[in-house]
């Protein structure tokens, strides 16, 4: 079996729920060590270098080492690696230890080849991205300069060039609270019927700026709550809504346009998690490209740590599905995953041997 896939067996049979990353990150740096890499392990991530033969740009490899926890619904253990034909199934196969042994895998073909000419390839795998206490965004801030980032998330190595960022937004619609039979002498307001409106109101609310590759911001209502008994009308009415934005809106000129289009209060409760997009002329994209021609190019609807590097040259690549993520007997496709260790590697020395940038 290839060392990526033996690999991958083994990273999916140690159990990593978010805040539980601590044994895989102590076996991820005992390997790397014993292939003779640059190690460093911390609070923050696990950092694999390998430098070039001169001074020159940084690329990072870039994902993370915990998966959600199991769930239900699962035909097989899910922290027992299983193959099935051309499949691996386990939780975490995908999404996205089959990054994590593809990245590692070509940091150490990059290494045996010779090293990069000049530069620096730097493999960055934090912990808790499936939380909101990811680790990324300090582990970044330790890795000293990176110029370009591929983020390994499962894309079917197909190259996402831009990504929607996430607001989470609370309304609160008020109202009087009254016996129901009393509703058509209207000397009242029903906090329902105001929340109501007021979702009736987000469908195009955001229609009027189109982002080229993931199209328009979108506010989705994903939990409702209102009432206090069968036949008194509620005095609040409470929604969460799910905003996926894109490039065309800042943040706050979400809050802004919700604010004056709707009659319920607007309380932005995350904002942390805004979109991004490769950059125009991108040099890592070209190398990317040049690497794994027939990769299609896509924006992605889904969050992920390339939210920390959105001021480099980035781009978000690798091996499995990401609709299989999180769900009962995720798998990854075992060819993907030796066609990333490929795709990562020839990048990296495209990208880091190439003194056009």
């Amino acid at each position: 079996m290839p060392d990526e896939l033996s690999l991958l067996e083994r990273l999916v049979a140690i159990q990593s729920v978010s805040g539980e990353e601590a044994t895989l990150a102590a076996f991820v740096e005992e390997t790397a060590r014993g292939w003779g890499l640059d190690v460093v392990r911390d609070e923050t991530s696990v950092r694999v270098e390998v430098c070039g033969r001169s001074p020159g740009a940084t690329l990072g490899l870039v994902s993370h080492l915990d998966v959600v926890p199991p769930g239900g619904g699962w035909t097989r253990d899910p922290f027992t690696p299983t193959i099935e034909g051309d499949k691996l199934f386990g939780r975490g196969s995908g999404d996205a230890k089959a990054s994590v042994a593809a990245m590692l895998t070509a940091a150490r073909d990059v290494a045996q080849a010779g090293a990069p000419e000049r530069g620096r390839l730097l493999v960055i795998l934090g912990y808790g991205e499936e939380t909101r206490h990811t680790t990324m965004e300090r582990a970044v801030e330790r890795a000293g300069r990176i110029d370009a980032a591929i983020v390994g998330e499962p894309t079917n190595l197909e190259f996402a060039t831009a990504q929607r960022g996430l607001m989470m937004v609370d309304l609160v619609a008020r109202g009087d609270q009254r016996h129901a039979g009393y509703a058509a002498d209207g000397e009242f307001v029903n906090a329902a019927l105001v929340m109501a409106r007021d979702l009736l109101r987000l469908e195009g609310l955001f229609d009027e700026r189109t982002h080229p590759v993931l199209g328009h911001t979108i506010a989705t209502p994903t939990m409702l709550d209102a009432g206090v008994s069968r036949n008194v009308t509620p005095p609040t009415a409470t929604a969460i809504l799910d905003v996926r934005s894109t490039p065309d809106w800042t943040h706050e000129e979400i809050a802004a346009l919700l604010r004056s289009r709707l009659d319920s209060e607007v309380v932005v409760t995350s904002k942390r998690l805004v979109p991004c997009e490769t950059p125009a002329g991108s040099a890592l994209l070209a190398s990317a490209r040049r690497a794994r021609p027939e990769s299609a190019l896509f924006g992605s609807p889904t969050c992920s740590d390339w939210v920390f590097l959105r001021h480099l040259d980035a781009i978000k690549a690798g091996p499995g599905t990401s609709r299989r993520s999180h769900t009962p007997d995720e798998y990854v496709d075992l060819p993907e995953v030796t066609a990333a260790r490929r795709f990562y590697a020839t990048v990296a020395r495209d990208y880091l041997d190439r003194g056009d940038r």
